[in-house]
């Protein structure tokens, strides 16, 4: 048996690499309101959370398969799916009478799509200290690479066969994405 040898072992959180405690106490000192943002496999989640001793206080929460309320005919994990979910969210928060909030994305930095979720969060209207370098060009938000892609290969449907099943034609897809858009903004 060791003396005097001090192995402390880490909380569990930790060491499945899901919670960095030093972060997130910074984030509960500043006092405001966190936006978290999680993505699955399939899913895209956005939620603007409350500390609160008793428990945390959600907020506004929006998931992409409301989307589907909003007429979307796209993937529920893309990167144009993030950014709407973010934007649902960011209407639902402002109604409530949230103005600003920190970015809280845990310990993982994978992708684009956490940014362009973000970005949708922003375009709500709230006010989230964050570089404009992290956030994702506009093109790729509304799908244009997609588009233009589509259009490159038209003989290989088979490729998009997902978007016609749906009912959109890959090449429409901007347009799309604007229509949907300007449905959350304005409902």
């Amino acid at each position: 048996m060791a003396t005097g040898s001090r192995y402390r072992v880490a909380p569990r959180r930790r060491r499945e690499d899901k919670t960095d405690y030093r972060k997130r106490l910074k984030l509960l000192l500043s006092g405001k309101p966190r936006v978290v943002i999680r993505r699955t496999s399939r899913h895209i989640i956005v939620q603007i959370i409350e500390y609160n001793l008793k428990g945390d206080k959600v907020i506004a929460s929006a998931h992409s398969n409301e989307l589907k309320s909003y007429d979307w005919k796209g993937g529920t994990s893309n990167t144009s799916a993030a950014y709407l979910t973010g934007l649902i969210c960011g209407t639902k928060a402002k109604k409530k009478g949230t103005k600003e909030a920190v970015l809280d994305i845990g310990l993982s930095l994978r992708g684009s799509k956490i940014f362009a979720a973000l970005k949708g969060v922003l375009d709500s209207g709230l006010e989230i200290p964050c570089k404009d370098e992290i956030l994702p060009d506009e093109k790729r938000i509304r799908g244009e690479h997609v588009a233009s892609y589509a259009e490159l290969i038209k003989d290989k449907k088979e490729r998009f066969s997902k978007y016609f099943e749906r009912g959109v034609d890959p090449t429409e897809l901007p347009k799309h994405f604007d229509a949907v858009a300007s449905r959350i903004k304005g409902g």
